[in-house]
């Protein structure tokens, strides 16, 4: 059995979408980075895993996430697609008892929304996990749902940066010294469900006006948005509706 820490960076430009604009809601954000480390029993890394990976479902990387990880969309041009390096990370992974490692429910479960959108082989990828991030509010005595950012909790625990953050090796390498650090034997690994649907009270629905919203920018820049700019705006939304950007205080 290992711990499998891994980390994905995702991608989502519906200016350049392949698919049908109709029920854009229903495709994943995109995987277009595997990053993971492979800890044994003892926390000793015994292996890694880097891979970028050639965009399907979108033609271009968006500027925000080029912005936020570097990665452009020539360089992944000619890289592997999703499936191949999806069979390379089953086969890094080696084990279906191995313990899968994240920062945050995001990862498991676009890792698993993307391999259906591909219509993969699910059944050798592990089912146990670990959520690292709630671990880490728990450690500081916090809600295990405090959505902590990882840089936060790298410079609680007083980890050398020596490597940036928004690159899923990086990431990834983060995280595992992170767990070396909390680890304590309550902390014990939950199964994951892919299928499971939460039951949550029916909320009347809000549509955003971005029509309206692209006019309050264009009126306080005193300028029209281009294109470019009203897809940043529109993605910056969506993303922030997420929470995985929420900047808590610092630690």
């Amino acid at each position: 059995m290992h711990y499998i820490v891994y980390d994905l960076e995702f991608n989502q430009d519906f200016s350049s979408f392949q698919g049908d604009l109709n029920n854009r809601n229903q495709y994943p954000f995109e995987i277009i980075q595997i990053g993971a480390i492979k800890l044994d029993i003892n926390f000793k890394t015994v292996g890694s895993f880097n891979r970028l990976i050639k965009p399907a479902m979108y033609s271009r990387i968006s500027p925000f996430i080029t912005k936020l990880t570097g990665l452009k969309t020539e360089q992944l041009l000619d890289e592997k697609s999703f499936p191949e390096v999806f069979t390379d990370f089953r086969d890094f992974i080696d084990d279906e008892k191995s313990v899968l490692c994240i920062w945050g429910m995001a990862d498991i479960r676009e890792l698993y929304r993307n391999a259906f959108y591909h219509m993969l082989d699910v059944k050798l990828i592990p089912k146990m996990y670990i959520n690292i991030q709630s671990s880490m509010a728990k450690y500081l005595g916090m809600s295990s749902k405090k959505l902590i950012k990882l840089q936060n909790a790298v410079e609680s625990l007083n980890i050398p940066v020596t490597k940036e953050f928004h690159n899923a090796l990086y990431d990834a390498f983060y995280t595992a010294e992170v767990f070396k650090r909390i680890f304590n034997p309550l902390i014990q690994p939950k199964v994951y469900n892919p299928n499971y649907i939460k039951v949550r009270p029916r909320k009347k629905k809000v549509e955003v006006d971005y029509d309206g919203l692209l006019k309050q920018f264009e009126k306080m820049y005193k300028r029209s948005m281009t294109k470019e700019e009203q897809e940043i705006i529109r993605l910056a939304y969506i993303m922030g509706k997420t929470q995985q950007f929420v900047k808590n205080e610092k630690l």
